[in-house]
């Protein structure tokens, strides 16, 4: 289902003296996140920030807010969530964000057998690894565009084409 708001990182501490805060990003790349012009402290319009500035430093992006000026100012921002308006990210055909398959359905592509609901989804550094839960059954996924079929994020559902052995009883 497509969310009205998206959880892109967490604010981990102050950078320097002039208010400027250390954000650990829960996106791509510290660069998808210092392309909006504003952030939410929670899931409402109201609590949205105005970002003056943002730059990507090795795993994390700096961001300057307006009347954020202070060490003291951004220190009391640390350990905030930090979210993005969903209609603000422009993403490419295919492109998704992880927070919007949570909870979908993984069917097999062929025969429509319901394999279970995507729980979780870990990043590998080669491709993510979808946890799905059937019951009291888990089984981990390669998410590789060669066993996904397809990814109907409005009706919650996707289709897999699974190699031979990943959710079979065997052991």
């Amino acid at each position: 289902m497509k969310k009205t708001f998206l959880n892109i990182g967490k604010i981990v501490g102050s950078h320097g003296i002039k208010g400027m805060v250390r954000v650990e990003c829960w996106c791509d790349s510290p660069e998808f996140l210092c392309q909006f012009k504003r952030l939410f402290t929670s899931m409402d319009l109201e609590s949205a920030l105005k970002v003056n500035k943002a730059s990507a430093h090795k795993n994390i992006a700096l961001v300057k807010f307006k009347g954020i000026d202070t060490i003291e100012q951004a220190e009391t921002m640390r350990g905030n969530l930090l979210y993005i308006y969903r209609d603000d990210a422009k993403l490419n055909d295919g492109q998704y964000f992880i927070d919007e398959i949570i909870g979908s359905k993984i069917y097999d592509g062929d025969t429509n057998e319901f394999y279970g609901t995507l729980v979780d989804v870990s990043n590998t550094g080669a491709n993510d690894i979808w946890q799905i839960k059937n019951g009291d059954k888990e089984f981990l996924f390669p998410s590789v565009p060669h066993f996904v079929k397809s990814i109907d994020i409005e009706k919650e559902v996707i289709y897999i084409l699974p190699p031979k052995g990943i959710f079979d009883d065997e052991d």
